[in-house]
């Protein structure tokens, strides 16, 4: 019980010391400065088959092998399992950010559950969602024919595929090792309107409905196929809704998923009657006819979702703002708060646009034009109130501060052509990144787990400056370590018992544990390296650098 205890205190409760690495590191961790959030980060790099959990010195505390490519989200699950979406071939339903198919993995790597939707006309793609009740969101198109479209009031001359895709969220429950049942589901193409033709379907006046979606609406698609690129669902327990975001169409969403799948498919019904329309949307009222270009806020945005309770701006939404199209080309997150008449239920005057005019927080860089990400690209609040945020086309992964201080920095070493090393230029080479999520040390799925450190992701890595402390737990004990820098032998004095030494490699290696105050380092490598003494109830961390 002892040493269990002794691994929980070092392992659950580690804040990494301040370092700054910007001036000689190219990739992996470039800052991790005090006020940093003490967490794991997982991300799983886009053309790779890894996915990285890594701490704040960007040292691998996990790492799942996949067989294919991620398509594109992944997930920690509170048990400890990952939730990964991955890539396989399609060439019929084709573009930036099909899937095809969802993995499930358990914390040692062995796979569990895969379920393939893939075919001539249908793709998962971007992003899943792990559901309370165990089952998982998957985000899908299925594909409409140019008859279909044209059937349901699209304009023939804006069909230039052939076919439109009709965005869907299907509920899977898993089954077996390969199965799943379709549990609940939603198609945008039961919640149209057009006002082009009187002859078709959906025909109605698109300026009044806007629970509705214009079909004829084009956005940045140029009448692709692929009209409306949802990039992310999230689901919100609290509300029992989901959030949608459209890269397109520059708007989010949110829908009802308290419904039946037929009231999900209808216009009305639903414990919020209005079936599976939207009940709110923002970002671009000229989707609806109610703004012009001047009224637009989101451009090309992406991972919009609430912020959980507890959290700072908690039941707010954040998003990553990339600033597709806009000119400038400039990125920032946005945060806002939908008027509401009750939870859940959000308020709209008719012949307005949605609310809310402005936002309650947008973060930019100093030089805008220094902070751009085209696509991919995430935001997320982080308990001690820092705000983490992936740049995903550059592999830029910074965390900032409530007065906008950048205290970590990281930048992914992955490129689909191999693993860069220290030294290396990260833009010479593709390094994109979906998405990153923090989870903090006391997330469920690190109970009882062992989580040393192993070396970091990126070749030849350099983490002289980079010492893993337990600043929160360890007492400064009556002990003296000497000499320091070390050359042969380490002597431990002092009138304090002690119940153990540990000694660590700077990459979180135990090297050995012994009792003996008198330690020898004359066969160890230069380096930085971590003493940890246990005495009775008390721990106490040291660096010691070997010359």
């Amino acid at each position: 019980m002892k040493n269990q205890k002794k691994t929980k205190s070092f392992l659950y409760a580690t804040l990494l010391f301040c370092i700054s690495l910007k001036a000689q590191n190219t990739v992996g961790t470039l800052t991790n400065n005090p006020g940093t959030f003490n967490g794991y980060t997982l991300y799983a790099p886009a053309g790779h088959t890894e996915t990285y959990l890594i701490n704040n010195c960007g040292e691998i505390i996990n790492q799942w092998s996949s067989t294919v490519a991620p398509g594109n989200a992944v997930y920690l699950l509170e048990n400890g399992n990952l939730l990964r979406a991955g890539k396989i071939s399609n060439p019929d339903v084709n573009f930036g950010g099909v899937g095809g198919k969802v993995e499930l993995f358990d914390w040692d790597g062995n796979l569990l559950w895969e379920y393939t939707y893939s075919s001539p006309t249908a793709s998962q793609h971007h992003d899943v969602f792990p559901m309370p009740n165990g089952n998982i969101l998957m985000l899908a198109v299925d594909t409409m024919t140019e008859a279909e479209a044209i059937q349901a009031g699209r304009d023939p001359n804006d069909i230039i595929q052939g076919k439109l895709f009709n965005e869907q969220i299907l509920e899977l429950e898993p089954v077996g090792a390969n199965g799943a049942n379709i549990v609940w589901e939603w198609n945008v193409k039961d919640h149209l309107i057009q006002d082009f033709n009187a002859s078709r379907d959906n025909f109605g006046i698109v300026e009044d409905n806007p629970q509705l979606l214009d079909i004829n609406f084009l956005g940045n698609s140029a009448g692709n196929a692929n009209w409306l690129h949802f990039n992310s669902i999230q689901y919100d327990e609290r509300l029992d809704q989901i959030v949608i975001s459209s890269r397109l169409l520059s708007e989010i969403y949110i829908i009802d998923h308290s419904t039946t799948i037929a009231e999900a498919a209808s216009h009305s019904g639903g414990l919020r009657g209005k079936g599976g329309d939207f009940l709110y949307r923002w970002g671009n009222p000229q989707a609806y006819k109610r703004g012009t270009a001047t009224d637009q806020k989101l451009f090309g945005q992406h991972y919009a979702h609430f912020i959980a309770d507890g959290l700072a701006d908690e039941r707010k939404i954040i998003l990553f703002n990339n600033g597709f199209n806009r000119i400038p080309s400039v990125s920032q997150i946005d945060i806002i708060a939908p008027p509401e008449n009750s939870e859940g239920v959000y308020s709209y005057t008719p012949g307005t646009a949605y609310g809310p005019i402005n936002t309650d927080y947008t973060y930019k860089n100093i030089v805008e034009t220094d902070f751009y990400s085209r696509i991919l690209s995430s935001a997320q609040r982080l308990p001690n109130g820092n705000t983490l945020i992936c740049d995903g086309d550059d592999g830029y992964f910074f965390e900032i501060t409530p007065s906008e201080e950048i205290v970590w920095e990281y930048i992914n070493p992955v490129t689909p052509t191999g693993i860069l090393s220290q030294g290396d230029d990260s833009t010479a080479s593709p390094n994109l990144t979906f998405r990153v999520l923090r989870y903090a040390a006391d997330y469920p799925a690190f109970t009882g787990r062992t989580l040393t450190a192993g070396a970091p992701v990126e070749q030849n890595p350099d983490l002289m400056g980079c010492t893993i402390l337990n600043i929160s737990e360890s007492e400064t004990l009556d002990l003296k370590l000497a000499p320091n820098p070390v050359k042969n032998t380490l002597t431990i004095s002092g009138d304090a018992h002690i119940d153990s030494i540990e000694i660590y490699s700077v990459l979180g290696e135990l090297l050995s544990t012994t009792q003996n105050k008198v330690i020898d380092f004359s066969n160890q490598r230069s380096g930085i390296y971590i003493i940890k003494i246990y005495s009775d109830t008390k721990i106490s961390t040291t660096k010691i650098i070997k010359e």
